[in-house]
């Protein structure tokens, strides 16, 4: 007969037992603010697992998310602020009231009118917290990429006018002037404000064509990766070592690389 699977409960007994008297003395000396950054870097390696398709690590790492989080709900509930049961019945409550078109009489013709109920509500939510910018619930920790597109997202749905489709692109390519510009001046201040403007612009640009920026560079950079990795491979079967190579040696067999990935295909090592 099978063994019974662990519960819920089960999971924040054995946080509570690592956190007590006889527990574990790293665990017992945490706080909120030195688990945050390990928090951090499992949520990164999740999302890693689940580009990389593998079943598997999903499962592994949806548990190390999970850890923490019940590992900090109950450093608060230590001190009497809230505990698991709050978090849950406050996120049940959360969703419920942004979904009335599932708990409630509203009526949505598609997927895009719910993305607007969503943010409408939300939008509400934060105003009334914060009594401030639509953009203050934006949270500043975030990495600048991804802050930049929840930025551009709220401007836009704001109504704010701005250069849109074409008009988007002209924009960019006046940006990318003025980067070239303060390149050939050699002006360090010039061509870090002219690339963060750039930079911004192209976030603009890949919000209305309907592509996250952050997906669409971490695709670049896999890309970029299993072409690195295969040029590496390359010098290896000749016997010699990268650093060895010439810049025209290297530039050559990056080119290889390349064209062959643009014509098979280049299996990704994840």
């Amino acid at each position: 007969m099978d063994s019974p699977k662990p519960r819920f409960s089960d999971l924040m007994d054995l946080v509570r037992r690592l956190r007590g008297e006889n527990g574990c003395p790293w665990d017992r000396k945490q706080t909120a603010g030195t688990m945050a950054p390990h928090l951090t870097e499992e949520t990164y390696e999740l999302v890693e697992a689940i580009f990389a398709g593998s079943p598997r690590a999903v499962r592994e790492e949806l548990g190390d998310v999970l850890f923490h989080i019940f590992f900090i709900a109950n450093l608060y509930r230590e001190t009497g602020q809230f505990d698991m049961a709050d978090v849950v019945a406050d996120i049940v409550e959360k969703m419920t009231r942004r979904h009335p078109h599932v708990f409630g009489d509203a009526h949505v013709n598609d997927d895009e009118d719910v993305k607007a109920q969503w943010h409408r509500i939300k939008g509400e939510e934060k105003k009334t917290e914060t009594g401030g910018s639509r953009l203050a619930s934006v949270p500043a920790g975030l990495p600048a990429l991804m802050r930049a597109y929840r930025i551009s997202d709220r401007v836009a749905r704001a109504g704010f006018p701005g250069s849109e489709g074409p008009d988007r692109l002209e924009t960019a390519e006046r940006r990318w002037t003025t980067l070239k510009t303060a390149l050939a001046r050699g002006e360090k201040a010039g061509i870090s404000t002219a690339m963060g403007e750039m930079l911004m612009e192209l976030v603009h640009a890949a919000r209305e064509t309907g592509v996250h920026p952050d997906t669409a560079l971490s695709d670049a950079l896999r890309r970029f990766q299993a072409r690195f990795e295969a040029v590496e491979r390359a010098v290896e079967d000749q016997g010699r070592d990268l650093d060895d190579l010439s810049p025209g040696e290297k530039s050559r067999c990056w080119r290889a690389v390349s064209s062959a990935a643009s014509t098979d295909g280049l299996p990704e090592r994840r």
